[in-house]
């Protein structure tokens, strides 16, 4: 308000004005902040009749929604945490921050208008269930697994999500917390309204293994040293853990525990692509209430692509791409890659064509890939046979052996 300016205000149906009032001290001094020395207030009129009214309840409510004015039209931050030895010393602080300025929203987001629609109203409805959760005697916060392969936008869903509710981001790197004791007091300093987001939990720490029975991680270690990718991983993820003392315990009790209660209206997100590595007591209903599967571009999520990409609605080319998309599995990523004009020559029916030659490539892949692990199964079919008399092909087909032994 400008100096001197009155406004009007109603609140159940009374009346109210408010007027801003400036004052220049009454002595003239010398200073080089003369503004510092101005009185500067609001007057507050209303009737004598509504005044016991407006004490207790109004001005309670100007000042609640003002908060809530204030937290809506906030600059969002994502957070991350920092290694132990920085939380002392001048300045020292667990979480450093950036402008959370990710444009990803539901409207853009490659998925199913169904399962959008879902979440949306999931979110909507976690937002608004302070009461609720406080008579069902939980603590106010959500999980939320997103899994799927890469490429299928969990990292875009999260953002999506920290734009719909208007919160802050905290991406929780576990490598860098030494211990269960560290990570409960990240926990401490994050607030309300926020999403803690764990990506890629599976290869975070060798929290999927600690359950294990012996010879379960026996087999384990003995495909890994076949493979020379997942024994490389294995490497990687032992030099993670050597530096941090964080269990799976800890981390249990850092999303369901009793900590976890101390600040509401909190979302937790774990990413994977691979679901069934992980601990089924991560990831049961209650920590990770909802499991949201990220796949494969349907014809839905395409149309979602273009528009974005293309601004287009419909093409003559949505037929063929509708059919190859149900016989062959693309990432949303690789979806858009193909659409997205690589120069200004390029127009929607040009980036279309291109959509349709990748996707006509991966199912030519897709039918040899088929094709020869037909061969190698019948290759190894004649080798039983040569060794024991009868084929394994032979054996499902027939349910016996030469000899009548089943």
């Amino acid at each position: 308000m400008d100096h001197h300016e009155e406004v009007t205000d109603d609140f159940q149906g009374i009346k109210v004005w408010w007027t801003s009032i400036k004052k220049d001290p009454q002595t003239k001094s010398f200073s080089f902040y003369p503004e510092l020395d101005e009185r500067r207030f609001f007057k507050l009129t209303v009737h004598r009749r509504y005044r016991d009214i407006i004490i207790k309840s109004y001005i309670d409510h100007v000042i609640k929604e003002g908060k809530a004015t204030a937290v809506k039209n906030r600059q969002r931050k994502l957070y991350t945490n920092n290694a132990s030895k920085d939380w002392h010393g001048w300045r020292g602080t667990k979480w450093s921050h950036v402008v959370f300025e990710h444009p990803a929203t539901f409207n853009s987001l490659a998925m199913a208008t169904k399962l959008k629609e879902q979440i949306k109203n999931d979110l909507i409805k976690f937002t608004k269930g302070k009461d609720y959760y406080a008579k069902i005697g939980k603590a106010w916060k959500r999980g939320y697994l997103l899994y799927g392969p890469p490429g299928t936008g969990k990292s875009t869903m999260i953002a999506a999500m920290a734009n719909f509710l208007n919160y802050d981001v905290y991406d929780l790197e576990l490598t860098t917390v030494k211990d269960n004791s560290e990570l409960r007091k990240l926990l401490i300093e994050t607030t309300s309204k926020s999403i803690i987001v764990i990506e890629d939990i599976d290869c975070s720490l060798d929290l999927t293994g600690q359950r294990k029975p012996k010879k379960e991680k026996d087999d384990d270690e003995k495909d890994e040293n076949k493979d020379p990718v997942s024994k490389k991983k294995k490497e990687l993820e032992e030099e993670a853990s050597k530096s941090s003392k964080v269990t799976l315990s800890g981390l249990l009790n850092f999303i369901d525990g009793i900590w976890s209660a101390c600040s509401g209206e909190r979302i937790v997100v774990f990413t994977t692509n691979y679901v069934e590595k992980l601990d089924p007591a991560l990831i049961r209903r209650g920590r990770m209430d909802r499991h949201i599967e990220m796949s494969y571009c349907c014809f839905e999520a395409f149309k979602v692509l273009a528009k974005n990409y293309l601004d287009i609605d419909s093409h003559e080319l949505f037929v063929k791409i509708e059919k190859l998309l149900e016989e062959v599995k693309m990432t949303p990523a690789d979806v858009a890659e193909n659409l997205m004009p690589k120069s200004v020559d390029e127009d929607e029916e040009t980036c279309l064509k291109n959509l349709i030659a990748a996707l006509e490539e991966e199912k030519l892949k897709a039918e040899q890939e088929e094709k020869e692990k037909e061969q190698d199964s019948n290759k190894k079919d004649e080798k039983d046979k040569e060794a024991n008399g009868v084929s394994v092909k032979e054996i499902k087909e027939n349910g016996f052996t030469e000899n009548g032994k089943v």
